[in-house]
C-alpha cells in the first residue's frame, strides 16, 4: 500500500500558527487532503503532551496513534522541531532540528531531559534552546536509539544546517560524532530534491520533505510517499536510515521558485536577484546599500559539487505540485479564500475523495466535467511543469502563473464558441 506522509508542522501551541492546528482538526484536513500518516508535532510542549496523551491511543495494526474517537484514521507519530541558538567557531549558530520517536513514552523522556538541562518548553510549541544541535542529538540517542534526528529546511538563510546568515558549510561541522546518525535532511519549500543532489555529502543521506505547516490548508504541500504492506515506525526507522529507494518511492515538492529564500534579496527595498547579478552587484542592495540576504539556490551553488541535473545512484523521483486551491485561485483570478474557490475545492474533493487524488491522478478532462474546463486544463499544466514561477526573496513567497490573462481570456471564448 502507497502511504502518503508529512513530518513536519506545527500546533497551536507555536507562534504564528492557526488556532485550528488540533488533532481533530488535522485529522479531518488528512482525510481532505489524501494523506496517511501526520507527525504529531510539538511533543516538547506541556500542553500539547496533555492533549497527546488524553486523545490518542496505540494502533494496534501499526504500532503508531491514531485519535480515540477515531473519525477519519488518520495515522500519528511522535516528532517535534527544537530550534537551537548558540555560539561555536566565533559564530552565533542557529539549527532547527527535527526529532522523531518511536512512541509517546520516549518523546516526553527526551521533553524531561531537556527540561533538566534548563529548557523552557513552555514558551513555544518549537522551543528555543541554548544547547547545541550535536548536544540535543546526544540526548535523544540516549533516550532511545531508534530517535531520528533530522536537521530542518536545510537551506533555510537564517535557522538551518546550510544556512547563509546562520549555519556550517558541512553537517559534520555542526553535528562532529553525531553525525553518523543523522540519516535524513528535510529538503524545505525554497529547495529541490534536485539542488541538494549537487552535494555530494548527501549522497547517501535520505531527503525527506514536510509541509512545515501553520495552518490547515497547507498540510501535505510538500510530503514523502511510502510502500510497505503496513506502515510502522521501524519501517520508516529503516527505510531513512538505508535511503531505501524500494520503500520509499516519492515526493511530492514545491516548486522551489515558489519558497521564500529561494533568490537572493531585501525585502523591505523590494529587491530581488538571481546569484549571478548579486556577484555583480557584490550582494548588496543598490537602493539602501546594505547587505543583502543570501537566497538557497545562491548557497547551493556555493556548496555544491556538481552541476544542475546531477542524479545519484540512490534516487527517488520527485513530483512537483501547486496546492489544487492555488491552482483554482489563480485560475479563477480569485483569492484563495474566496467563497468560489472555496466552493469549487470542496465540491472537488468531495466528489474524487482527496486533493491529492485530483492532483495526482485525476485527468484534466475528468476534472473538467466537475468545474470550469480550464482548471482541469491547469492541473494539467501543472503537472507538466508547464508554469511560471517568479522567485520568493528574503521572506517573500513567490508567485506562480499557470495562465497569462490572454490565454485564459482565449480560453473562456473557446469554451462559449
Amino acid at each position: 500500500m502507497k502511504y502518503i506522509v508529512d513530518f513536519h508542522m506545527h500546533s497551536a501551541y507555536s507562534r504564528a500558527t492557526s488556532p485550528k492546528m488540533n488533532l481533530e482538526n488535522l485529522d479531518i484536513w488528512a482525510a481532505k487532503k489524501g494523506i496517511h500518516l501526520l507527525g504529531t508535532t510539538d511533543f516538547t510542549h506541556p500542553l500539547w503532551q496533555k492533549e497527546l496523551l488524553t486523545k490518542l491511543v496505540r494502533d494496534k495494526a501499526t504500532g503508531l496513534y491514531k485519535l480515540k474517537d477515531n473519525s477519519q484514521g488518520t495515522l500519528f507519530m511522535p516528532t517535534c522541531e527544537i530550534s537551537s541558538i548558540y555560539k561555536k567557531h566565533v559564530k552565533c549558530r542557529r539549527i532547527h532540528t527535527l526529532f522523531f520517536m518511536p512512541d509517546l513514552e520516549s518523546a516526553f523522556k527526551f521533553s524531561d531531559e531537556l527540561t533538566k538541562r534548563g529548557c523552557n518548553l513552555r514558551s513555544d510549541g518549537r522551543p528555543i534552546v541554548g544547547l547545541e544541535a550535536k548536544e540535543l542529538a546526544k540526548i535523544a540517542i540516549k533516550v532511545n536509539k531508534k530517535a531520528l534526528i533530522i536537521p530542518a529546511h536545510i537551506w533555510t538563510p537564517w535557522f538551518s544546517l546550510y544556512g547563509s546568515q546562520s549555519g556550517f558549510d558541512k553537517i559534520s561541522d555542526c553535528f562532529e560524532e553525531m553525525t553518523k546518525h543523522i540519516y535524513a535532511v528535510e529538503t524545505g519549500i525554497s529547495a529541490s530534491s534536485a539542488m541538494c543532489e549537487r552535494v555530494k555529502e548527501l549522497d547517501n543521506i535520505t531527503l525527506i520533505s514536510n509541509s512545515d505547516s501553520h495552518s490547515l490548508n497547507k498540510i501535505g504541500r510538500e510530503c514523502n510517499v511510502f510502500e510497505f504492506d503496513k506502515i510502522s515506525y521501524d519501517k520508516i526507522y529503516n527505510t531513512l536510515k538505508n535511503k531505501d529507494t524500494k520503500k520509499f518511492i516519492k515526493k511530492i515538492e514545491f516548486f522551489p521558485e515558489e519558497g521564500r529564500y529561494h533568490f537572493d534579496g531585501h525585502q523591505k527595498c523590494q529587491q530581488s536577484f538571481h546569484p549571478k547579478k548579486s556577484k555583480k552587484i557584490k550582494n548588496i542592495c543598490p537602493k539602501c546599500n546594505k547587505p543583502l540576504v543570501i537566497g538557497v539556490l545562491n548557497r547551493v551553488n556555493e556548496l555544491s559539487n556538481f552541476p544542475e541535473g546531477r542524479k545519484p545512484k540512490k534516487f527517488i523521483p520527485v513530483t512537483k505540485l501547486f496546492q489544487l486551491e492555488e491552482i483554482i485561485a489563480h485560475t479563477l483570478r480569485k483569492g484563495v479564500k474566496t467563497k468560489t474557490v472555496q466552493e469549487r475545492y470542496e465540491n472537488l474533493v468531495k466528489w474524487a475523495g482527496s486533493e491529492f487524488e485530483i492532483l495526482l491522478n485525476k485527468t484534466p478532462k475528468e476534472v473538467s466535467t466537475q468545474v470550469e474546463p480550464e482548471i482541469g486544463e491547469a492541473i494539467g499544466r501543472v503537472r507538466a511543469g508547464k508554469v511560471k514561477v517568479t522567485p520568493g526573496y528574503d521572506g517573500e513567497y513567490g508567485k506562480i502563473e499557470i495562465f497569462s490573462q490572454k490565454e485564459l481570456s482565449k480560453i473562456k471564448l473557446a469554451r462559449k464558441q
